[in-house]
């Protein structure tokens, strides 16, 4: 008996939510007294997993499997836990895999907890804490099935280095063509994207127009951030559907969210409330974001955003 990750890729390269589900596992299989087992899909290099405690890696090589493919991912998952005996399969819960996930489970007649945020409190019952009510609250869910599968919600767990000198095995699912549908999938070239960013910049009509939205960007730039954007801007055609976050678009789980120029619709903060540090940037001293955040700015984005900008560009060459 082993624990199984799925570690995604994208074009090759690890995302950080496949390092920290691999920390995640690999502490859970130390709880388990089992080994940890990684399944990769066309990834370039997986020895970056061993840095945070894969002992085997199954390295899928498959062009046919480039793209997500819910239906066909979840397939090549079940595999691989048959081939390792793995009761326990591991996954992340952004957008791909909430997609993956419940097929998984259904796959392997398993229970399924989705966004849970810490190591199990007991292993007998199984007993994992998650994310409840729009990200309001906690729920202790028991799993009593004897095979399960885990979502684990973003930054909940960190990346932690438990260094291993793993082994990498090259993996041939069976692949049913019938099922290998083509998929659409969003693409951002040179740009970090919402789901693998820990800082997340977003904006909202306050910006009163598209021509306004350089400074969001430059202050992205200068961050290391995603952009964003709320559901009046992106129904406006102002940004693309791609950045609209929200209960509606996008989950963000992001480390440092900005919200410049959004009011807080109780929609949007649903959609955000999983981000660690909230700040908002806002003319209305009574707009509802100021009651959900850590930080707040009562004044004109287009003074205070560009004066922001200054001072982070300045503070960066004085400790570059």
């Amino acid at each position: 008996m082993s624990v199984l990750v799925y570690a995604e890729s994208s074009e090759g390269k690890f995302k950080k939510v496949a390092l920290e589900v691999t920390s995640y596992g690999k502490k859970v299989a130390e709880q388990l007294g089992t080994n940890l087992v990684v399944l990769t899909i066309n990834a370039d290099d997986t020895s970056e997993l061993n840095t945070y405690g894969a002992e085997k890696v199954l390295a899928v090589n498959n062009d046919a499997l480039k793209g997500l493919n819910a239906k066909v991912v979840a397939d090549v998952i079940k595999q691989a836990a048959a081939k390792e005996n793995s009761s326990l399969v591991i996954i992340d819960s952004s957008a791909n895999g909430l997609s993956v996930a419940p097929m998984v489970a259904v796959n392997m007649n398993a229970g399924y907890a989705s966004n849970v945020v810490a190591l199990p409190n007991s292993t007998s019952p199984f007993t994992v804490k998650r994310k409840a009510f729009s990200n309001k609250g906690f729920n202790f869910t028991e799993i009593k099935t004897d095979n399960k599968v885990i979502g684990l919600a973003k930054n909940s767990f960190g990346l932690v280095e438990n260094q291993v000198s793993g082994d990498s095995e090259n993996f041939s699912p069976s692949v049913i063509e019938s099922k290998l549908t083509s998929t659409a999938v969003d693409k951002t070239t040179g740009k970090v994207t919402i789901a693998d960013a820990d800082i997340v910049v977003s904006a909202g009509r306050g910006l009163k127009g598209p021509e306004n939205w350089g400074m969001v960007e430059e202050l992205a730039e200068i961050l290391g951030a995603a952009t964003a954007c709320s559901k009046p801007v992106s129904d406006m055609d102002w940004r693309p559907h791609s950045e609209h976050v929200g209960q509606t678009g996008k989950p963000v789980s992001s480390n440092l969210y900005i919200a410049i120029g959004i009011s807080g619709a109780i929609q949007h903060l649903a959609g955000i409330n999983a981000s660690k540090v909230k700040v908002v940037i806002n003319t209305d001293a009574e707009a509802p974001f100021f009651k959900a955040a850590d930080y707040g700015i009562v004044g004109d984005a287009f003074e205070v955003v560009p004066k922001l900008i200054e001072k982070l560009k300045d503070f960066k060459a004085q400790n570059a």
